[in-house]
């Protein structure tokens, strides 16, 4: 069952930080019931550039920054910026500096802030983010 896009334009606010969270508070539930079933958006972008992360198990792993998400369906902007790790899809892709490339990704909350057990500091907030990019293609200019 596919979502009607004012749901979906919706959800993707809390991945813009243009919008201001507390617009997007009374949507929630709507964003739940989204989430839950794993909704993939296609989304346009451009190559801004190559960089390198620590994993969680201290290892060296590449990564790949894609500038103005639009989301393809609306051409509405999503966010700036953002980073994924430089995975088979985007190597099989052969990108370089600057390519338009559309691919898919899912909508996924997270938790961001800062925890302080022992002086009981919890500013934490959740927010949305893109992962699991796939169907990664290249566009023609």
């Amino acid at each position: 069952m596919r979502d009607s896009p004012l749901v979906i334009q919706r959800i993707l606010r809390g991945v813009t930080r243009r919008v201001s969270r507390s617009a997007t508070s009374s949507l929630d539930g709507e964003r739940s019931a989204v989430l839950c079933a794993w909704v993939s958006l296609r989304h346009s972008a451009t190559v801004g550039r190559l960089g390198k992360k620590i994993n969680y198990k201290g290892y060296s792993e590449e990564t790949i920054l894609l500038n103005r998400i639009v989301d393809v369906e609306t051409e509405k902007v999503i966010t700036d910026h953002v980073w994924f790790s430089y995975t088979q899809g985007f190597v099989k892709a052969s990108l370089t500096l600057g390519d338009k490339l559309e691919f898919e990704a899912r909508v996924k909350e997270y938790r961001k802030g800062y925890v302080n057990k022992t002086y009981k500091i919890n500013n934490t907030a959740t927010d949305f983010k893109l992962s699991h990019p796939t169907k990664i293609k290249k566009m023609s200019v």
